[in-house]
């Protein structure tokens, strides 16, 4: 069913792996939305969903769908602003509504959650609140501050050991590339991005570690200074670099996702510290390729997301020849076309996957 077509109101976004969830909308649009790197809900005012609103939205939900969903997911960008009493009945009815469900997320800003006491979001997840997913995006704060982020990495640090004391499971982000060829404080700020992101993430230790590569595109602030060229976005071989950097100074427990079609590498995942050595593998494998055939890769790896053959699902299907050949056949008849058609393809892709 289109989203125009539901009787009840969805919002335009949710996490990869909130894709089979339920979705209520808790709240409007973000609260913040200052955000350079992110073109969601720009020129849209923040609103309060009246609470009335929401639990009759659950009920049209229930009779659309039944007891037919095992997740659901709170929109949008932050329901945790709402009074702690309103979101505790929210969950409650969606959970008295909807009983197979079993896992109840939604997204947060780290400002938001330090506000709440330890006692509050242990009241949520009594009620049933299992996950949140927030934004760290970087733990360099000259960086937060040059994307007006509105947070510091203190606020991300306190903010995230609240959430891992109350039992309420936490998802960091991470946006690889943020710090583009940026010299912030006179120095390569990939690097401070890269260590300092590691740092707050060993302060905090969340349960799962989400990365996202930087893409920009209209609508976007970073648009503007990507455009007059005060940002100049990295390689693909330079953001691997970093996010080698990162994982090398990681000492938690977490899980590393790399569930988003913008990563270079979406097999650079596993449980930490475990799998540590095996993802920093891959990484190297993939910086020791040749220029030529990290553009086959990232070409037959986005191919492959738009429905077309060849393509790679894995890394490690790229070293079957077969494969490697056959993209390499359809990157030199675009470049017989137009020099350079198979970079500005791969940016065009990267843009449709936000």
């Amino acid at each position: 069913m289109m989203l125009a077509e539901m009787p009840y109101e969805v919002g335009p976004i949710r996490p990869p792996s909130e894709a089979g969830s339920l979705l209520i909308r808790a709240t409007r649009n973000c609260p913040w939305n200052k955000c350079e790197f992110c073109p969601t809900y720009k020129g849209v005012p923040f609103e309060r969903r009246p609470l009335e609103d929401i639990l009759e939205d659950i009920d049209k939900a229930a009779a659309l769908h039944g007891d037919g969903f095992q997740t659901a997911f709170l929109q949008d960008a932050n329901s945790l602003v709402m009074k702690t009493s309103e979101l505790v009945e929210v969950i409650s009815h969606l959970k008295e509504k909807f009983p197979r469900v079993q896992r109840v997320t939604s997204y947060a800003r780290a400002r938001t959650v330090a506000r709440k006491s330890v006692e509050e979001l242990k009241q949520l997840h009594h009620a049933g609140l299992s996950r949140l997913h927030i934004g760290l995006e970087s733990g360099y704060d000259p960086l937060l501050e040059y994307m007006k982020k509105g947070v510091t990495s203190d606020l991300v640090i306190e903010g995230g050991k609240k959430v891992v004391e109350s039992g309420i499971s936490l998802c960091l982000y991470v946006v690889l590339g943020l710090a583009g060829r940026l010299r912030l404080e006179g120095e390569e700020t990939w690097r401070n991005h890269a260590l300092h992101t590691a740092r707050v993430l060993n302060e905090v230790n969340p349960h799962y570690i989400r990365v996202r590569t930087l893409t920009i595109k209209e609508g976007m602030p970073l648009y503007e200074k990507l455009a007059s060229g005060e940002f100049e976005q990295l390689s693909d071989a330079a953001v691997v670099r970093e996010q080698q950097l990162l994982i090398e100074n990681l000492e938690v427990t977490s899980y590393f996702a790399s569930d988003h079609s913008t990563n270079v590498l979406m097999d650079v995942r596993g449980q930490l510290p475990q799998d540590k050595e095996a993802m920093l593998s891959s990484i190297e494998r993939y910086l020791g390729l040749s220029e030529e055939e990290q553009l086959n890769f990232r070409f037959g790896t986005l191919l492959g997301f738009f429905g077309h053959k060849p393509n790679y699902r894995s890394f490690k299907e790229f070293f079957i020849a077969s494969k490697r050949e056959a993209v390499r056949a359809v990157i030199q008849q675009l470049e017989g076309q137009e020099a350079g058609r198979t970079k500005e393809l791969v940016a065009e892709f990267n843009r449709m996957l936000i």
